[in-house]
């Protein structure tokens, strides 16, 4: 893990970065994120789990593991 966070915040800006993680990632995983990244912004508005699941096209369980995560994140 910790080369991968070398590899990129050496990134230097945002295109490189983005760049870098083309290269790291498939189509569907960097969909993946985005759809995470979506869901902490909801949890955080409030929004009740079943409604991210159905606005997003995603299952709950992919909600609850952002929720997971969420809950870990703020535990940092």
């Amino acid at each position: 893990m910790k080369d991968l966070v070398q590899f990129l915040t050496e990134a230097g800006d945002e295109a490189v970065l983005e760049r870098r993680l083309k290269a790291l990632l498939t189509p569907n995983e960097i969909n993946e994120m985005q759809h995470r990244l979506q869901i902490f912004s909801l949890l955080e508005q409030g929004v009740p789990q079943r409604d991210i699941a159905k606005q997003l096209g995603v299952g709950i369980a992919t909600v609850t593991r952002g929720s997971r995560a969420l809950k870990e994140l703020k535990e940092i």
